[in-house]
């Protein structure tokens, strides 16, 4: 048997996912303690189904509600043949038959990390790391260097933010050995910012430096070729922050709307800054996506059941931001609130940029916001809402990108996410609900499947929007999306985070970290895309498009992993053998090497590890083969990854944090040794001989 390591303390066995109290309550709002959101009814069609019609009947009728409920759309679901038994030669997407002989899919040719609890960036034998930029260090000309003891807001502003989270790399032409890094800005932890920070009565001052500390940076980083480090350069003319405080323009067919304006803004067009920024994406026209998450922690004093169901208190916040600005009090501004939860898209590559919240897209809680291009150019966006029993979405452009340089193409390029469709998703299952009985077993045919459509909710063109869902407008749909879900039945998951499509087979995954309250109380008990009650380990979903096409309004889908302690039967890594995987728990964020494979980090580990990057291959004889790559050191959760030839690059983010830890007694000495602040930071990882990643 697979000895685990034991659960590091109280709080991981007292908070949902392994998180500590101190994570949910800084970035998140507690919001695992919280009233469920999601109170809607909505019912999974596979139980339907089989509470009046027999098992071998159930893929056609599958087929034939799908059908009916896409009538009038662009595509129509057809039923996904059924599986063969798990590890059956000749299985759905070349599961293999038997343990697999040979080396590990191409790019993971590395020797797994252990499990471990070590206060350090642990990497695979034969790999060098450095730290890249670390929360403080100066990026703009004029910035000081970092004093936490002497921290003001405008130093932050001119500084490297803290928790780092989603991160991209982007191409400087003409400046050989260079990339221009982009990273969000999450949250901020006060307590491990500010020595004697007291959480009942922040001053001004702190307030406004973590008003500084939240949002975006782009940085020009700098490649060492003879090691694989990468440096930041200070003050290069593209190096940027944009802040809680940063002008934004909203865009798309919400903008303008009554629900939008504010005494500050009665156009209901411009927006005072971004929060909460999680994970995001890159486009094909060379800008990058950030998805504003858990805003509702910041705004206090709403009774409003449009603000319950986005998990908005009624009374003060943790951090009381609303006493220093009006803003973020719901009593005093109600529409302010209304003005984040948007994906936002910011321009590296133009410093004097208006960073844009684009209204098209919805408005929830998104983690991630991934493109791909349609056969004939067209954007499509895929975002998860991140919360117990909430959905996922796809937005299908109805503009084409243009190629090229110049001003006329930027422009074009720049409006592609304000006309298109709003899609939310809809998953059955070809299984009867008698064989999904929440422990994770595995159904008769083998597998946790089924088929799916993608059910509009709102259409956005140049002349304005129209609502698919009764009894909403576009701007109702748009601005309260939660609640266009919850109308026209979207499946309730087990927080739906990350979502990337696959550069190499166009299969698209998607991250669920947990749910500790499926099938708990009145709570909507296991499905067959979200097989366990009490899930605290959380799956990843793979979807195939009809076709193979992006626009398409139905899908076939799998879980592609069940994560867990191998030694568990409840678990699932697309039918690998179990003995030959790493354990992995609460994946999180996720992306794709060159290889194509899958790369998974994760947050809230239950397994008594730190929180680490996986990665996974996703087809061949290896398929399910899932190896840990490194982890993260004490406290700390691991974000944004991103996977290239020669490196890989993760936020680590909140180290230190657990329970109790304050400056003046760190839970964590990274990254810089004892006697030093604990920083977040981006870290990047190499191979010593100089040689690709896992070749």
């Amino acid at each position: 048997m697979r000895k685990l390591l034991p659960l590091i303390g109280t709080p991981s066995q007292s908070h949902p996912g392994g998180r500590s109290a101190m994570t949910c309550r800084f970035r998140c709002g507690d919001a695992c303690f919280h009233e469920v959101p999601n109170t809607s009814d909505n019912a999974y069609v596979g139980d339907v189904i089989a509470g009046a019609i027999g098992r071998r009947a159930l893929v056609r009728a599958a087929a034939v509600v799908t059908v009916a409920a896409a009538a009038g759309t662009s595509g129509l679901a057809g039923a996904r043949p059924a599986a063969a038994s798990a590890g059956a030669p000749g299985g759905p997407a070349g599961k293999p038959s038997g343990k697999p002989g040979g080396q590990a899919a191409r790019g993971l040719r590395y020797r797994s990390v252990a499990p471990n609890t070590a206060d350090a960036v642990t990497v695979p034998e034969g790999y060098g790391h450095n730290v890249v930029i670390r929360w403080g260090e100066p990026i703009l000309r004029g910035a000081p260097a970092f004093d936490p003891e002497n921290q003001t807001a405008a130093a932050q502003a001119g500084q490297f933010g803290y928790n780092n989270d989603f991160l991209a790399l982007l191409p400087l032409p003409g400046e050989c050995g260079r990339q221009l890094l982009v990273a969000n800005h999450e949250y901020t932890d006060e307590v491990l910012m500010f020595r004697g920070y007291d959480p009942a009565a922040p001053t001004r001052q702190q307030v406004e430096v973590a008003w500084a500390a939240h949002g975006l940076a782009a940085v020009v980083v700098e490649e060492d070729r003879r090691t694989g480090r990468l440096t930041a350069v200070p003050r290069h003319h593209l190096n940027r922050r944009v802040t809680a405080t940063t002008e934004f323009r909203l865009t798309g067919p919400a903008a303008g709307s009554d629900l939008l304006k504010t005494s500050a803004d009665p156009t209901g067009r411009t927006v005072l800054g971004t929060l909460n920024n999680c994970s995001g994406g890159t486009t094909p026209w060379g800008t990058t996506l950030h998805g504003e998450e858990n805003f509702n922690q910041y705004f206090a004093n709403s009774g409003r059941p449009t603000d319950k169901r986005y998990g908005i208190g009624t009374g003060a916040t943790e951090r009381k931001w609303e006493r220093f600005d009006k803003r973020f009090d719901v009593a005093q501004e109600p529409n302010e609130v209304h003005r984040f939860g948007w994906v936002v898209e910011f321009d590296p590559y133009d410093p004097t940029s208006t960073p844009r919240k684009r209204t098209a897209l919805g408005r929830f809680k998104h983690e991630a916001a991934t493109v791909r291009l349609t056969a004939d150019g067209r954007p499509v966006v895929y975002s998860g809402d991140d919360e117990r029993f909430d959905y996922f979405y796809k937005f299908v452009g109805s503009k084409r990108m243009r190629k090229g340089s110049g001003r006329a193409v930027r422009e074009h390029n720049l409006s592609l996410l304000d006309e298109g469709t709003l899609y939310v998703a809809r998953l059955t299952g070809d299984s009867p609900a008698i064989e999904v009985d929440g422990t994770g077993r595995l159904p008769a045919d083998g597998e946790f499947d089924g088929s799916g459509e993608w059910i509009p909710i709102a259409t956005a063109t140049a002349g304005g929007a129209v609502s698919h869902v009764e009894g909403m407008s576009a701007e109702e749909v748009l601005v309260f999306t939660r609640l266009a879900g919850d109308k026209v039945g979207a499946t309730k998951m087990d927080r739906p985070e990350d979502i990337q499509p696959s550069p190499v087979t166009g299969k698209v995954y998607v991250a669920l970290t947990n749910n500790t309250n499926r099938g708990v109380g009145a709570n909507a008990k296991a499905d067959e895309a979200n097989p366990r009650n009490a899930n605290k380990h959380g799956h990843v979903l793979e979807l195939t498009e009809r076709r193979n096409r992006p626009e398409s309004t139905s899908f076939a889908w799998s879980l592609f992993l069940v994560a867990g302690d191998p030694d568990d039967p409840a678990t699932y890594f697309a039918g690998f053998p179990k003995d030959d995987v790493s354990p992995i728990s609460c994946p999180d964020n996720v992306a794709f090497d060159p290889h194509g494979n899958l790369w998974i980090s994760t947050d809230g580990n239950q397994l008594g590890s730190h929180d680490g990057l996986f990665g996974v291959a996703t087809r061949g004889s290896r398929r399910g083969e899932l190896k840990q790559f490194l982890t993260v050191p004490t406290g700390a959760e691991t974000c944004g990854p991103l996977v290239q030839d020669r490196r890989v690059l993760v936020a680590v983010q909140h180290p230190g944090e657990i329970d109790g830890a304050t400056v003046d007694k760190p839970a964590s000495t990274w990254p810089d040794g004892p006697g030093k602040i604990v920083r977040p930071a981006v870290v990047a990882v190499w191979r010593k001989d100089g040689r690709d990643i896992g070749v």
